[in-house]
């Protein structure tokens, strides 16, 4: 039997990031934040376009994005090639998380946490 790989965007995304798949993506889940424990009990998965603010912030792509049941924002990245930068965009992606949550006159505590789980094929 012959399978293709999850390294490839379109399957990753198919296996971990559709609707039919959510329960995949919740034992993903709690296997690598949770050490097994079964803690995520659902979750939404969400559009991952991260759109700028402005005009002027650039626009990102996640591969997965989904909110839990408590609110807080988990971002998955699988990235095979390594590229100049690669740490800033994760950070840049969590920090959109945040940015994304609050609307005018909101309070920060208001704010849930924000998860990345980034898989590289390199170190």
């Amino acid at each position: 039997m012959r399978f293709i790989s999850p390294k490839i965007d379109y399957v990753f995304k198919k296996v971990f990031g559709s609707k039919e798949s959510k329960t995949i993506l919740i034992s993903f889940l709690n296997a690598i934040i949770y050490n097994g424990e079964p803690i995520i009990q659902s979750l939404t998965i969400i559009n991952p376009y991260n759109p700028g603010q402005l005009l002027t912030l650039k626009d990102t792509y996640l591969d997965v994005k989904a909110v839990l049941a408590d609110g807080e924002v988990v971002l998955i990245e699988m990235q095979v090639s390594s590229i100049t930068g690669f740490s800033k965009r994760v950070l840049y992606n969590m920090v959109k998380g945040y940015v994304n949550q609050l609307k005018t006159a909101e309070d920060y505590i208001r704010l849930k946490p924000v998860i990345a789980v980034t898989i590289t094929d390199f170190i």
